[in-house]
């Protein structure tokens, strides 16, 4: 949950208390009852945070099912971009991970997201380099893009998500020693196909309604945050379902 959105609901319970106070009804009549109102408000003032609550729950589940409903129309740049680095290729089951290396989340999610890929070959794990904190997050994502085609680019992942304080002069170290030829990196990174790749992964998750990270896809379902057993179960049910149609 962003802290936009929060702010967002918060106001939203705020103009439903000046909705009450404005309602159509002779002028002495509203202003008594506007004033229970306020009064009523002011010792509990509980209730705007219970209305900003269900508004942050309602909002959350509208955005949900508009980011499914866009699925489909963007399965193609979710899962078959060539341009993104994708673990286990010829695996028979897509994930999809928007992430930022400056992510906390992402950070606590990213061993148990390699051990996935590592433990199961059947999984085409696609990652989608989704900046949104700022210049060094950036810079690391260009890394690894521009790295892409010298073949050590899940090494370099792992490596920047173990850095708890990622900097980009941090990044260009650890790539450095992992053998990476990172004037070749920065320059393939600094490219206009990679600064398009970006403003396009960042144009595709506004599309699904991504406003944060990690987010994963698997089929049709969206699972947004670190939560690992939801993604496990997602990938079973996708496996099964595609069993079922086998046999």
């Amino acid at each position: 949950m962003t802290l936009s959105r929060r702010a967002g609901a918060f106001a939203a319970s705020l103009a439903l208390s000046g909705l009450l106070l404005g309602a159509c009804a002779p002028a002495k009549a509203d202003k008594e009852f506007g004033d229970r109102v306020r009064a009523y408000l002011l010792e509990h003032p509980e209730v705007l945070l219970e209305v900003s609550a269900k508004l942050e729950q309602k909002q959350a589940v509208k955005t949900a099912e508009a980011g499914r409903k866009a699925i489909g129309q963007y399965r193609q740049a979710i899962e078959r971009d060539p341009r993104d680095f994708v673990a286990n290729p010829n695996g028979s089951v897509t994930v999809t991970e928007f992430f930022d290396y400056k992510c906390g989340y992402c950070r606590v999610a990213a061993p148990e997201v390699l051990k996935l890929i590592a433990e199961n070959p059947d999984v085409r794990f696609v990652f989608k380099d989704f900046v949104i904190f700022g210049r060094d997050s950036e810079a690391a994502a260009r890394l690894m893009l521009g790295a892409k085609e010298q073949g050590k680019t899940l090494q370099l992942h792992r490596a920047l998500m173990a850095e708890k304080s990622l900097d980009e002069a941090g990044a260009y170290r650890i790539a450095a020693g992992l053998g990476i030829d990172v004037a070749k990196a920065r320059a393939a990174g600094a490219s206009a196909a990679v600064t398009q790749h970006l403003a396009d992964t960042h144009g595709l998750a506004q599309s699904l309604a991504i406003e944060g990270t990690p987010v994963y896809i698997v089929g049709d379902t969206v699972i947004p945050g670190a939560d690992m057993q939801a993604l496990k179960l997602a990938i079973a049910k996708t496996q099964a379902a595609a069993a079922l149609k086998k046999s």
